[in-house]
């Protein structure tokens, strides 16, 4: 089911212009005046340089989510409320490895138990964090972890798992490049200089945007009571990595 594709990103942010490139008009009249406004390229080598930013972004399906499970409870005394929320993390444990998540990819989040605004009694909530690595199971985890008395779920994300954001982040990287080449290229064309190697290369961003799914719970009537499927409908969309690059080409006079 993968979908990866490269977006052809413009050079973006701003472009070098060249070190001394605008020179001193000569008093002679009959000069070309383009030839004027370009002037001579610098003696020193070390002067000659171009200066690009680029972008490059590569665009992929998510191979992971992660998911905010959490607990809620109300009691006359905090060891009523403890209580019940242990007995019910007991539970949502027990279906998170029925579901075949383990114990790895469940992380216990925040507890809290305190007493309640009015001053009646006293309310706690324990939340947990999921990493789903088969996306395709979100729904049926959703749908679990609710019938385990779960009071909230949410905050689902589609991201990439470490060795694949490894490999997207070289991609997004190498597609900046090219794309600063580029760009450097048809500034030394225009300038009628030739590029003579990358004096230095730095990278400003790498970053993996993740997508928020959007989660629907559909109606009971629509639901068959054979239908073995998950009743939540996931729509998530493809993970973007993001890379930028600021490159130093040095240059010299053409011919």
């Amino acid at each position: 089911m993968e979908r990866r594709h490269f977006i052809a990103a413009s050079a973006v942010g701003a472009v070098g212009a060249l070190a001394g490139c605008t020179g001193v008009a000569q008093e002679d009249d009959s000069q070309n005046p383009v030839d004027s406004a370009r002037g001579a390229a610098p003696e020193d080598p070390a002067e000659r340089s171009i200066e690009v930013s680029a972008n490059g972004e590569v665009e992929t399906e998510p191979d992971e989510a992660s998911m905010h499970v959490g607990l809620e409870a109300t009691g006359d005394s905090a060891d009523e409320v403890e209580t019940e929320l242990a007995e019910r993390a007991e539970d949502l444990r027990a279906a998170f490895e029925e579901l075949g998540i383990p114990d790895d990819d469940v992380e216990s989040g925040r507890y809290d138990v305190r007493p309640e605004r009015n001053g009646t009694g006293y309310q706690g909530s324990h939340s947990f964090q999921l990493t789903i690595d088969d996306v395709d199971r979100v729904g049926a985890v959703v749908d679990g972890v609710t019938a385990a008395g779960a009071d909230d779920v949410g905050r689902i994300n589609f991201d990439l798992s470490d060795e694949r954001r490894a490999e997207l982040r070289d991609e997004a990287l190498a597609h900046a490049l090219e794309n600063a080449d580029e760009e450097a290229t048809s500034i030394a064309t225009d300038r009628d200089v030739s590029i003579t190697g990358t004096k230095s290369v730095s990278t400003r961003n790498v970053d993996v945007e993740p997508v928020r799914a959007e989660t629907e719970m559909a109606a009971d009537d629509d639901v068959a009571e054979d239908d073995a499927g998950p009743s939540t409908e996931i729509d998530a969309g493809p993970v973007t990595v993001h890379a930028s690059v600021d490159v130093v080409y040095g240059f010299e006079a053409s011919g």
